[in-house]
């Protein structure tokens, strides 16, 4: 089952240029080609690109660290301890990122909840001039 870059820019929503920048810099493993030199993205293929668009507008996972990633999966089953070490790191970073987040959308909900408070202060003086 062979798909082609044009069904995989659409399925994911990157550009063809995009997949084939991620290509030419190692960010996803070679894609296999037709008799023609066309690109025939396999269900592996596939896997990896979804798996890159997630780490990196998801998990924001800088481009270097992907890279080395696929690298290492390259080398094959000697660098298990290191992929997973990579991805442990990966994982802590984001842990602290959901942290640092979780505590500015809490700020954001007081100072929100505080105009509120504001506003409906004002709202109930105004009913009592008006009544």
């Amino acid at each position: 089952m062979a798909v082609t870059i044009k069904e995989i820019s659409e399925r994911f929503g990157l550009s063809q240029d995009t997949l084939r920048y991620y290509e030419r810099i190692g960010l996803i493993p070679p894609v296999n080609r037709n008799k023609n030199g066309i690109r025939d993205y396999t269900v592996e293929d596939i896997k990896w690109v979804d798996f890159v668009k997630c780490m990196r507008q998801s998990a924001g996972l800088p481009v270097e660290v992907l890279i080395e990633y696929v690298s290492l999966f390259q080398q094959g089953d000697d660098t298990l301890e290191t992929r997973k070490g990579l991805l442990m790191e990966q994982r802590n970073r984001l842990g602290e990122k959901i942290e640092e987040m979780t505590n500015t959308l809490t700020r954001l909900n007081d100072k929100i909840a505080r105009y509120e408070q504001t506003i409906m202060t004002k709202e109930n003086a105004l009913r009592k001039q008006t009544d």
